[in-house]
């Protein structure tokens, strides 16, 4: 059964890995777009984050089989990724890669679920047994960025055909899982929150949760900043007559930024000890500080002298992300009932890819394209990594003082 989590979760990371660090490639590249426009392709995954995991969650919970629903949004998905290479322009492509998310973003939380599910029907201990079945996701997100690369296919539509078809195959495969039956279901007094399956909002009503999910958000701003511009901001130096387009850091940039993701699957392991050894609040203290030094060493790095820092800050980056996302997911799982278990999962994203990342991808579109964009469109990459910095310090300075690390026990709506 841990197999068949591994390859539930290798796929639910390809077909992310597939188009989502080279989309910048296509967008500006191929369909030679303005770049105004293209912080908004990023929001498309916070928009449909706002409702459609909470949403999802709460579906499992009460209606569906976990699996069946994640089944059926994964073949519905595949069908709008299918679709996604026949627009023409940029309008329309929002509204395509939007719909495509309204299907995929749930699944995240979901494939969470699942998992929580079948590891605790066998007695195993999710802290423990999750961070290495969820290693396998990053390592398909990596294989999909190699194939994607190398094919010669990072500025091409192709990584829209390979995300439906493994995005489809995955539906069916998911039919397949144990079953996931809603846990609400049983709940012998129902309140009209509990029956419309909203318990996990009660979460914020705890101090320590409405922090978390606070925080959570503001980390949420600054995740997808990485995804959106750093293919782009290595490819750019391509620009620059003293490195060029020849460059193998600019020709294999994808493959650069895919040490992120390798970084990712040797922090995955690290973090059932650190959890156990250091609690939630200082691996979210430490999660922060290494987002601060991967914006820092991009803003000082360069292909020549400094591809050093290009390379250390693409390793700090598996700390900065497991130690935010992996952690909070067990850290929710852990201060919840199984009764709420996918909703809970879903605020969880909905806090972070939802709120947080709308307001880091339409700001951070907006202030580059205002303030580090030249009239003929090179950045000033340096200050744009420096001025994301200093946001992540900001916040890592006003979560070390204000959020308390004592354990709740799990808690539901009353």
């Amino acid at each position: 059964m841990k197999l068949r989590l591994i390859a539930l979760n290798f796929l639910q990371f390809f077909i992310w890995g597939a188009w989502l660090i080279t989309i910048g490639n296509y967008w500006f590249g191929t369909r030679q777009w303005e770049g105004a426009d293209f912080g908004i392709i990023f929001s498309t995954m916070g928009i449909s984050s706002l409702f459609m995991p909470a949403l999802a969650g709460i579906i499992a919970d009460r209606w569906i089989n976990a699996e069946r629903l994640y089944g059926i949004l994964h073949i519905l998905g595949g069908a709008a990724f299918f679709c996604i290479p026949q627009i023409n322009d940029p309008a329309t492509f929002f509204w395509g890669i939007l719909v495509a998310m309204i299907f995929y973003m749930p699944t995240i939380a979901l494939a969470n679920s699942i998992a929580y599910t079948v590891l605790k029907n066998r007695g195993l201990d999710v802290v423990r047994d999750f961070p290495p079945i969820r290693m396998f996701g990053t390592v398909g997100f990596i294989a999909a960025m190699w194939i994607t690369n190398l094919t010669g296919n990072k500025a091409s539509a192709n990584q829209f055909y390979i995300a439906a078809a493994v995005s489809v195959f995955l539906g069916l495969y998911a039919l397949t899982m144990p079953a996931c039956p809603p846990p609400g279901r049983a709940l012998q007094r129902k309140s009209l929150v509990q029956t419309l399956g909203l318990d996990a909002f009660a979460l914020f009503k705890n101090r320590r949760m409405a922090l978390f999910f606070l925080f959570s958000m503001c980390l949420g701003a600054a995740l997808q900043l990485t995804n959106a511009y750093g293919d782009v901001f290595l490819s750019d130096f391509g620009g620059n007559p003293a490195y060029g387009p020849d460059n193998p850091v600019v020709r294999y940039s994808t493959l650069i930024m895919s040490i992120s993701q390798i970084s990712e699957t040797l922090f995955i392991l690290a973090i059932p000890f650190f959890l156990k050894r250091f609690g939630i609040k200082n691996v979210m203290l430490i999660s922060m500080f290494a987002w601060v030094l991967r914006f820092g060493l991009f803003a000082f790095g360069n292909p020549a002298g400094g591809l050093w820092m290009i390379i250390l800050s693409c390793i700090v980056y598996g700390m900065a992300f497991d130690f935010f996302n992996i952690s909070g997911s067990l850290f929710v799982e852990t201060s919840t009932t199984p009764a709420i278990r996918s909703s809970a999962q879903g605020l969880f994203m909905m806090m972070t890819n939802g709120i947080g990342a709308v307001l880091g991808s339409s700001i951070s579109g907006f202030v580059i394209q205002k303030y580090y964009t030249a009239a003929g469109g090179a950045k000033d990459w340096a200050s744009i990594w420096l001025a994301f910095a200093a946001y992540v310090l900001a916040v890592a300075v006003l979560f070390a003082v204000s959020f308390k690390n004592r354990q709740p026990a799990p808690q539901t709506a009353g």
